[in-house]
């Protein structure tokens, strides 16, 4: 098994434990082989995640509304198992506004700051493509050097900026 088949593996299995009804994503940060961080795509600690919890505590969510589409409108079965922006009606990266999970590389980051683990000069693998530019404005401060993602595609310009204008190397699992 190569390095990129463990961490890959490791990354999967962090991603089960996202909370999200939309994607489940992991990320790992890897220095010298070792795991020093891993996250997981969610809402930050102590909140609500989207379901029947979040619904009955969250009033902005409940009075939410797109194109004649609202969340009471559909059963509670419903509303516990989907996405509250795919329910409303919006395309992937749209209503990003009712989204209140952090990506699993901000929380990759942001797990080895809260344990005051140094995240410069290391890799982090991921179970997504190429990072959105405000992740990608995140990895490249917190020092890390290299990125494994399952794909290079990117999901805007600011993305391809970044990278093109930085030090850090994007590359897939081999």
């Amino acid at each position: 098994m190569t390095w990129d088949e463990y961490f890959l593996e490791i990354c999967n299995a962090v991603a089960k434990n996202s909370k999200c009804l939309s994607r489940k994503i992991g990320a790992i940060i890897v220095k010298e082989h070792s795991i020093i961080s891993t996250g997981f795509n969610g809402p930050p600690r102590g909140i609500p995640h989207c379901g029947l919890e979040r619904y009955d505590k969250d009033k902005y969510l409940r009075d939410a509304e797109n194109n004649g589409s609202r969340l009471d409108s559909y059963p509670d079965e419903l509303i516990a198992t989907t996405c509250p922006r795919q329910l409303l009606g919006f395309k992937s990266g749209e209503g990003l506004e009712y989204c209140i999970a952090s990506h699993a590389e901000r929380n990759a980051i942001i797990n080895a700051a809260r344990h005051g683990i140094e995240t410069n000069k290391t890799k982090m693998y991921m179970t997504c493509p190429t990072p959105c530019h405000e992740c990608l404005k995140e990895i490249i401060n917190a020092g890390i050097e290299e990125v494994i993602c399952t794909s290079l595609d990117r999901y805007d310009e600011a993305s391809t900026f970044l990278i093109e204008n930085s030090d850090l190397k994007i590359r897939t699992f081999t």
